[in-house]
Parts: structure tokens; C-alpha cells; sequence
């Protein structure tokens, strides 16, 4: 599909509806199937997309150089980094307790920020400290427990395979690839591929690990499966008019009547275009969200999938729904009682490079929090260095 032909696809009036007693219908999706052949580096950048970086950064360019001076700033860059794995990573309900979250967390980011700084400038000991983290990890871990331990494996298995994809088609040798493979297929991919009838941002990280991981391995059935659950849920998270009175729901979420969807959305029973399912929780979390929603359609068009005809006006709408309030926009009263939690997080710059850079949409609200928050840095979960890595790259 044309640039300016989805641009009209997803053009369309911000609406309210109001609940009826009817229950919501479920998302009905299709799911392209999985590449045949699967694209190196492939994990939400491209080899292109790394070049056009590479080039950016070494010709003194904004806002690409200043967002690789952020990133080469910080203690994840750092060549003195003492990697911490864990053979068990335990974490409760907001990381309480915290046995290793943190720790595989932020080796996670590390290593992609070793392998972007690899990339960027060939100096070799950035890879070999990427490789020395992945290395350190895959020798350990055997599993995660507790009640957060779906979305720690999510996020951290968001992350690993962008580092790894990087050195591994990039770089000369990496000894333990295999290894680093095997605890991917076996400690990460078992925990979320099947997703979770959790707040919507679980799954949606979840599927973006699932799809990043089948990328890794090569592994067509698991990222058909992924990406099916991931369709479903991005439905279910962003309401849009058309979609009718209520949200759409998740497959066997049980979520069967007005009252009971209602409540999953936090409360909030008038619906308007643009709204997610955590908009009245808090945007942070609601962040989290659309980072992951823009991560596996980035993903996805690298491997020759172009799920923005199902997904990209949801994305655009919950960007520029919550951007706008984000920017200070006043909080009507029939929006989460008047008040809004805010805090979005550095997570616009892929949607909006995608639809707006890529696509030619007008993305006004958008565009101002990108350009208000450059450079994007890392919320020290699972976003890093997106100004530097999707700023006006749409190769």
C-alpha cells in the first residue's frame, strides 16, 4: 500500500461512544505468515538503518550525533561494566522483591548500547563487552519467578535479540552464539509466547520479545504465533470509533460484558478515539504499550511484513492522544475523572518515524513532544537511543 493511500486509509475524526449492555467483539485479524527467509540484523533496526546512523553520527549531524553523545555518556556504554547474571531472576509485583530484575534489565540495554556503539564506530571492544554480557547470561540463567515474571522476561527478552542480531551479522566471532540461542528458545521464549490476560502493556512487550526472538532462531511458527496475539491485543488496547461502542477484546480474556470492560479500562466508560486501555491508569504504563506496538510493526517491515494497515492508524491515534495531553493540553472531566497521570516516556520516535517520516501523516501533537523530548535516552527498561536509532530514518 501507497504512502499516500494509507495516509487516507487512516485519516478519520477522533469520536466518543458510550458503552451499550452489549458485550464488545472480539478482534478479528489477519496474519501474514512468517518470511521465508528471515532479514539480518532484523530485530527493530535494519543493517540500512544502521548505515544511515553510522553516517549520521561520523558527519557531526543532529539530532544524531548529540543523541549518540547521550548514549556513549551513559554507565550502559561504559567498557568497565561487570556483567551480573543470575540462575534465577525473581520479581514481584513492581520489582518487589528484586533478585537480578534490574541487573538483566540493564545488561540487556548494555549490550545493545555495546552493539550500537560497535556498529557506530568499529572499535571492537564495544562487541567483545556485548558479547561478554550475552555470554555471561546465557552460561547462567534457567529461569524467572514470581508474579512479574512475564513482563520481566518480556523486557529483557525485548531487548537481547536486538544486541545480539547486531553482533551476530555484523561482527567476526562470537564463540557462544549457540548458547545464547539456546537460553533465548528455552528460559525466554516458553514464558511469553503465550501471553497474558494482564494489563495490556504484559502482553504487547511480550509479543515484541516473542517476535524479536523468532527473528534470532529463525523460527517461523513461533513468529506467526506472536505476531497473531500481538494484532489481537493492539485491537483490544487502542480504541478507535469504528470499533463501536465498547473496545475490542482479546480472544478468551472472559472480558464478556459492558461492567467488566469498563473496569478493565481503568474505569473510564466513555470511549474516544485514541484511548488505550491504561490511559487512566498512567501514561507510563500506557507508554509501554505503544513503545511495544511500534517496536513489532518496525520489526515486522524489516522482515517484509507490513502490518500498518491493521495497526498504524491505532498507533497514530494513541500517539497523538496521549502526546497532546502529555504537551499540557487541559483534562476534560469525562476523561479518568478530570486527572491524568502523566509521564509517556522516551517512546515516540519509531511510530512517529514510521508513519509520519515513512508514510507522510500529519502527526502535529506528535511531532512536538518528539522534537520537545530529543534525544530520546532510555527508560531503563526496554527503550534505549531512539532519536539516535529512528529519527528521520526510514531507509
Amino acid at each position: 500500500m501507497s504512502g499516500a493511500l494509507l495516509a487516507a486509509v487512516l485519516a478519520g475524526p477522533a469520536s466518543a461512544a458510550k458503552p451499550s449492555p452489549a458485550a464488545a467483539t472480539a478482534a478479528a485479524v489477519v496474519t501474514p505468515a512468517a518470511p521465508t527467509t528471515f532479514t539480518h540484523p532484523g530485530v527493530l533496526v535494519s543493517q540500512s538503518q544502521l548505515d544511515f546512523v553510522r553516517t549520521q553520527v561520523q558527519a557531526g549531524a543532529q539530532p544524531w550525533k548529540s543523541a549518540y553523545d547521550q548514549m556513549m555518556a551513559s554507565t550502559y556504554a561504559s567498557l568497565s561494566r561487570t556483567p551480573a547474571p543470575r540462575a534465577v531472576v525473581e520479581c514481584g509485583s513492581y520489582s518487589n522483591p528484586n533478585y537480578g530484575c534490574t541487573d538483566e534489565r540493564e545488561d540487556a540495554i548494555a549490550a545493545y548500547t555495546d552493539a550500537l556503539a560497535w556498529y557506530i564506530t568499529k572499535d571492537a571492544r564495544y562487541a567483545q563487552k556485548a558479547i561478554q554480557l550475552m555470554d555471561a547470561w546465557s552460561a547462567v540463567i534457567t529461569s524467572h519467578t514470581n508474579s512479574n515474571a512475564p513482563l520481566q522476561t518480556g523486557w529483557a527478552g525485548s531487548v537481547w535479540p536486538r544486541a545480539a542480531e547486531i553482533i551476530r551479522y555484523t561482527y567476526t566471532s562470537w564463540p557462544n552464539v549457540d548458547r545464547f540461542a539456546t537460553m533465548l528458545r528455552t528460559v525466554y521464549l516458553p514464558e511469553v509466547i503465550n501471553g497474558s490476560n494482564s494489563n495490556g502493556n504484559w502482553e504487547l512487550s511480550m509479543m515484541e520479545a516473542a517476535v524479536g526472538i523468532s527473528v534470532f532462531l529463525n523460527d517461523g511458527t513461533s513468529y506467526d504465533k506472536a505476531v497473531t496475539r500481538y494484532l489481537n491485543r493492539v485491537q483490544a488496547y487502542i480504541y478507535l470509533a469504528t470499533d463501536g461502542s465498547l473496545p475490542k477484546t482479546v480472544p478468551g480474556s472472559g472480558l464478556d460484558t459492558s461492567a467488566k470492560i469498563v473496569s478493565y479500562w481503568q474505569g473510564q466508560s466513555t470511549f474516544v478515539t485514541g484511548l488505550t486501555q491504561e490511559t487512566c491508569r498512567d501514561f507510563t504504563h500506557t507508554g509501554y504499550g505503544i513503545s511495544a506496538i511500534s517496536h513489532v510493526a518496525e520489526t515486522a517491515r524489516i522482515q517484509g511484513q507490513d502490518l500498518y494497515p491493521q495497526v498504524g492508524e491505532r498507533l497514530r491515534q494513541a500517539l497523538g492522544f496521549q502526546s497532546k495531553y502529555q504537551l499540557g493540553a487541559s483534562v476534560p472531566s469525562w476523561l479518568c475523572g478530570g486527572s491524568l497521570n502523566l509521564g509517556l516516556g522516551p517512546i515516540t520516535e519509531v511510530g512517529f518515524n514510521a508513519l509520519h517520516n515513512r508514510l507522510g501523516i500529519a502527526m502535529t501533537n506528535t511531532q512536538a513532544l518528539t522534537e520537545q523530548q530529543r534525544p530520546a535516552g532510555s527508560n531503563n527498561l526496554f527503550v534505549a537511543w531512539e532519536t539516535l536509532t529512528h529519527a528521520n530514518n526510514i531507509s
